[in-house]
């Protein structure tokens, strides 16, 4: 007798049960932000409320899809905060003035946030090293070479670029939002990402199958480089200046991004479009500790502290959820 099937529902939920929670997680979090922002400000959040908290999401939620892809190969990428800090330095003194010139400096930096990928990629599959050893070792690496080319803040971005980045004039990041989405979906459905899934839940078995770990782990790590360099870019439009040390607290809060959004850190399982909304989570609690009035010599602890119950939480729920779905 065959056992009784779940239903369709059901069957769903668990199977994006990480996204399901990071979504229900950020609904919580924009409620609780509404809510605050009215107390204190006696009306609730507009156009410009929306339009600064999605231009200052954008860098962490490309900092968090570059750290999906070497996560998803049961990797971590230490040196996402370098490749941002470098590429945001070389934006700052390089973009020029003409259209010509920002898109021809703006693809040679994220080539070159590639090259520093394929770098990381490289020494973690041929190397067969560790990749938290080795993307450490590369973000002091990265983080030397983004103050040489920039010793103190400065530069400048052209307006020109900015508006095109991070237009405060309304909510047009939902734009770049939405195409990283989309990016994600059709990766995800390619045989690259089929791949990157594979391997991170057995690469033995995914090497049996026909796929090539090796140059499966260069093009994850390639893809978080050039992803990472694009974040440095929209960080640099951001501030319309550069800065050498502006992306170092992206590599730690690109990992709470990620596991917000039921990325798992064991590989094989998780959504890139689950740790874009999880950055949207992070930028959603920095913005409650703000209209709370939490004193900011104690703000880093209570994010901290409600991000690891958070986590915990989530990832409590899923091991439940996956326990069921193996009993049934």
């Amino acid at each position: 007798m065959a056992p009784p099937r779940r239903p369709p529902l059901a069957h769903a939920l668990a199977r994006h049960l990480g996204l399901v929670l990071v979504s229900v997680l950020l609904a919580v979090s924009v409620i609780g932000y509404c809510a605050l922002y009215l107390a204190t400000q006696a009306r609730l959040p507009g156009m410009f409320e929306l339009t600064s908290s999605l231009n200052n999401t954008m860098p962490l939620a490309l900092a968090a899809l570059a750290q999906t892809m070497v996560v998803l190969t049961r990797g971590l990428d230490l040196s996402i905060g370098g490749i941002i800090d470098l590429s945001n330095a070389l934006a700052a003194l390089y973009l020029g003035t003409t259209a010509a010139s920002m898109a021809l400096a703006s693809a040679l930096i994220l080539l070159a946030g590639a090259v520093l990928g394929l770098v990381n990629g490289a020494l973690v599959a041929y190397g067969r090293l560790q990749p938290i050893l080795v993307t450490l070792a590369t973000l002091a690496i990265f983080q030397g070479l983004a103050i040489r080319v920039l010793p103190q803040p400065g530069g400048a971005v052209p307006e020109a670029y900015t508006a095109l980045l991070v237009n405060t004039g309304a909510p047009y990041a939902l734009v770049y939002v939405l195409a990283l989405m989309l990016f994600w979906t059709v990766l995800r459905r390619s045989q690259v990402g089929i791949a990157l899934l594979a391997i991170g839940d057995d690469e033995a078995a995914a090497a049996a199958n026909g796929i090539d770990p090796v140059a499966t782990k260069l093009v994850a790590y390639t893809l978080s480089g050039l992803i990472a360099a694009a974040a440095g870019l929209f960080l640099a439009a951001q501030a319309t200046a550069g800065d050498a040390t502006t992306g170092n607290g992206y590599t730690l809060t690109s990992i709470v991004a990620v596991v917000l959004g039921g990325v798992s850190l064991f590989g094989g399982r998780g959504s890139g479009i689950g740790a874009i909304l999880g950055a949207f989570v992070t930028t959603m609690i920095v913005n409650i500790l703000f209209f709370a009035h939490i004193d900011p010599l104690y703000q880093s602890f209570y994010e901290g502290a409600f991000l690891v119950i958070a986590v915990v939480l989530a990832e409590g729920l899923g091991r439940l959820v996956r326990r069921r779905r193996a009993r049934a």
